[in-house]
Parts: structure tokens; C-alpha cells; sequence
């Protein structure tokens, strides 16, 4: 068998930096810092050897399947605990009704931020544009399929094919069930309750685990990320690519960071900071489902009880979606527009944003969501599907920002429902906790 000689130096390199990023926990060398360092490193890794950083993304693969393995454990046995701690389905429907309300206006400003700086900045204007003849289009499901496929029918089947909304759907339904019985017969509902809440304990701390390796992962993961890509291809499309990065940002960082201050009243920058392990997670892995474990994980730290973070958590990575259904298919739908010369009215570019809020809501669970929330968008709009190929090659590159923006609008949207239903530790939130803690270890040691 012949052995590349530059994937053997690319692998021997990768292990010497990941021995760096383990010696660094060794000296206990904060985790948001180390995985920056584990960034600049897989940057660094993936420039030098560009094609040969197989083995070594290996790593960032075993590492994303872990956690992915853990996501339905998780939301079946946190989902079960949270309702049955309500107590209450009148609560539940509280709780629900002001999820939707804020994944579904994340989705919005996500919407309207993009468009703003797509028409501003003529995202598509003077791009030669040849519409693909073969290029065959995702279909899009129909209303009544969407519908359909949302309710369970196999639960085992469901897990396998890692079919979240099912699952979600069916454990909210065992969820009621056992707040119904305890209500009724709390002897009968009291062995399950305990088997379903050790279970969810369980489960966090094996997400514990599997969280303390996420440097080697993201090192891994943008080594990969940054081997596989082509500047040849990305460079007319570098426009597109920014302002996607920026409309990420700006929804991620400041329009969540001022509906914390403004409608709860928080410090957003606490919120950031405990948020950073999620996004980090999210911006390396591209999987909003699959970060769903580190996320309930870091919003229960900043305070969030375990319920909303659980239940929100969930949600939001399936509802809403603010980078995958609000920026990337107005964007797209910009671009589509200007490259291609197409008269639009300020009430079509208006139902455009429309669209891209029905269409995060239409197209839960389905497989490859920045791609089948353009295609809907596209097909409702009577824009030319084709265009969405076009993109192809920075859609990976912009999905580290989406899933990220995902991610946080999902995070925010459980601490303001937190707050607003007084499930928000503010001592942990603010830190003060935390502080007092470290005061009281200190006397103790004096």
C-alpha cells in the first residue's frame, strides 16, 4: 500500500498539536481559550496540508457522531423530566406558546437584517449567471406530507433515522401522559418519573464527558474545513459569503444580545459567555441537533432550569432556525434577483420575508434545511430553483455561521422565556453564585 508521505506528516503534526491542546487542560488552561487555540491550529493545519488531513478529521467525525448519538437519550428522557416537573399542562402551553413567538421573530430580523444588506451591498449584480440544465431541485414536501411526518408512527424508527420532531412530539405526548396519571394516581406515575428523571442525569453526564473533548474536535473539524477548500471557486462569490457572515452576526450577536437587555432586562455579555462552548460546538460541527446536548448543557449553567432549557433547546433547533430559514434563502432570493435582472416590487421583496417565516415553521425536520428552505422559498416565490446550485460551494462555509446563529437564537429564546416564567436563576445568571462560592472557599481556606 502506498503511503502519502504528506498525510503521514499532515497526521504526526495533527497528533503533535492536539498533545499541546491536552497538555494545556493538563495545566488547566481555561476551555474557551483553549479552543480558540484549537481554531488557529486546525487554520494553521489546514492551510499546510491542504487534501491530506484525513486521519486527523477523523477526530472532529468521532467526536460529532458522539454527541449526535446522545441527542435522542437526551430529548426523550429531558423532555419526559421537564413536563412532568410542570405539573401543570396549562404551564406547558405557556411555555410553548412563547417559544414559537420568539424562534418565529428571530427568524424575521434574521429575514429583514439580510435583505437590508443584500440590496444595499448589490449581492449578484453583474454576475454571469447560466442556469444549470440537469441540476435537479430538492423537492419540497407538501403541507399535508409536513404535517403528517412531524407526529410518530415508529418511535425505534424515528431514533434511527435520528427523525427529531417525532421523537420530540412523542415524548412531549408520554410527557402529559405521566403529569395526567400523577395528578390522578401519583403511587402508579412515581417509578416511572424516577426512571425517567435519573435517566436524564444520566445522560447529562455523559454529555459532560463528551464536551470536555470538543478543542481536539474543533481543531479537527476546521483543519478539515479549511483542506477542503477552494479559493478559486469562493472568490466571485466572496460578497455573498460576506454578507452572509455579517447578517449571522449581526442577528447572533446583536439582535439577541438586545432582546435580552431590552425585554429581560440581562446583562447580554453574561448570556455570550456561557453560551460559547454551544456556539463553538455549532460553528465546528454545522449541526443545530447535534449541539442540542452542549446547549441545555450551558443554559442551565447561566441559570436556565432544566425544563425550558430542555424543552426550547429542542424546539428551537427544529423551529425558527434563523440562519438556515431567515438568512440564507433571502440572500439567495437577492441574489437570484439582481444576477438575474428581475423587476421587484417593495411588496414582493415584503413577501419574501413572509415566506422565509412560514417556510422555518413548513419545513421542520426535513433533512438539509438551508437547502429545502431556500428551494420552498424559491418555489413560492416563482423564483428560478437553479440559482440555489450556484452557491454550492460557500453553502459550507456559510453553514458554520448559520448553525451558530441557530444556535444562539435558540439559547436566547430559552432565557427569555426563563425569565418570563421565573425559571431564571438570576444569582447564577450574574455570576454572584459563583462568586460567593469562591469567597466561601476562600475563608474557609484562611
Amino acid at each position: 500500500m502506498d503511503i502519502n508521505k504528506m498525510t503521514v506528516l499532515a497526521t504526526a503534526s495533527g497528533v503533535i498539536l492536539l498533545a499541546v491542546l491536552w497538555g494545556l487542560k493538563k495545566k488547566n488552561w481555561d476551555f474557551g481559550i483553549r479552543t480558540i487555540i484549537a481554531l488557529v491550529f486546525g487554520g494553521i493545519l489546514g492551510s499546510i496540508f491542504k487534501g491530506h488531513v484525513e486521519y486527523i478529521a477523523m477526530v472532529g467525525s468521532i467526536h460529532v457522531r458522539l454527541i449526535s448519538a446522545l441527542v435522542i437519550p437526551l430529548l426523550f428522557f429531558s423532555i419526559i423530566s421537564s413536563i412532568a416537573s410542570l405539573n401543570s399542562v396549562k404551564i406547558l402551553r405557556s411555555i410553548g406558546g412563547k417559544s414559537v413567538f420568539w424562534l418565529l421573530l428571530n427568524t424575521f430580523t434574521a429575514s429583514v437584517i439580510t435583505m437590508i444588506l443584500s440590496i444595499v451591498t448589490g449581492v449578484g449584480k453583474g454576475m454571469e449567471v447560466t442556469l444549470t440544465e440537469d441540476y435537479v431541485a430538492k423537492e419540497v414536501p407538501s403541507i399535508i406530507d409536513t404535517v403528517k411526518n412531524m407526529f410518530p408512527s415508529n418511535i425505534f424508527s424515528h431514533a434511527v433515522n435520528n427523525e427529531i420532531v417525532p421523537v420530540i412530539f412523542f415524548s412531549v405526548m408520554i410527557g402529559i401522559a405521566l403529569v395526567t396519571l400523577g395528578t390522578r394516581e401519583e403511587e402508579a406515575a412515581k417509578p416511572f418519573k424516577t426512571f425517567i428523571d435519573s435517566g436524564a442525569k444520566v445522560v447529562f453526564e455523559a454529555i459532560g464527558f463528551i464536551i470536555e473533548l470538543t478543542p481536539y474536535a474543533v481543531m479537527a473539524l476546521i483543519a478539515n474545513a479549511v483542506s477542503n477548500s477552494s479559493m478559486q471557486k469562493l472568490i466571485p462569490l466572496l460578497l455573498v459569503l460576506t454578507v452572509a457572515y455579517a447578517a449571522c452576526v449581526i442577528q447572533a450577536f446583536l439582535v439577541e444580545g438586545t432582546f435580552l437587555a431590552v425585554f429581560a432586562k440581562l446583562n447580554p455579555l453574561r448570556f455570550f459567555r456561557g453560551i460559547w462552548p454551544a456556539q463553538t460546538v455549532a460553528f465546528t460541527s454545522q449541526s443545530s441537533v447535534g449541539t442540542i446536548p452542549v446547549t441545555v448543557r450551558q443554559l442551565m449553567k447561566l441559570g436556565v432550569s432544566e425544563k425550558i432549557a430542555s424543552f426550547v433547546a429542542a424546539f428551537g433547533a427544529n423551529v425558527g432556525m434563523p440562519g438556515c430559514a431567515g438568512v440564507w434563502p433571502t440572500i439567495l432570493a437577492v441574489f437570484a434577483i439582481h444576477a438575474l435582472d428581475i423587476p421587484y416590487s417593495f411588496l414582493q421583496y415584503l413577501f419574501l420575508i413572509v415566506l422565509t417565516v412560514i417556510v422555518s415553521v413548513g419545513t421542520v425536520g426535513v433533512p438539509g434545511t438551508a437547502t429545502i428552505t431556500a428551494t420552498a422559498v424559491f418555489a413560492a416565490a416563482g423564483l428560478p430553483i437553479e440559482i440555489i446550485v450556484i452557491l454550492t460551494p460557500i453553502s459550507s462555509i456559510v453553514d458554520m455561521a448559520r448553525t451558530t446563529t441557530n444556535v444562539t437564537g435558540a439559547a436566547a429564546a430559552a432565557v427569555l422565556v426563563a425569565k418570563s416564567e421565573g425559571e431564571l436563576d438570576l444569582a447564577l445568571y450574574n455570576g454572584e453564585q459563583d462568586e460567593s462560592v469562591t469567597k466561601s472557599a476562600k475563608m474557609e481556606a484562611e
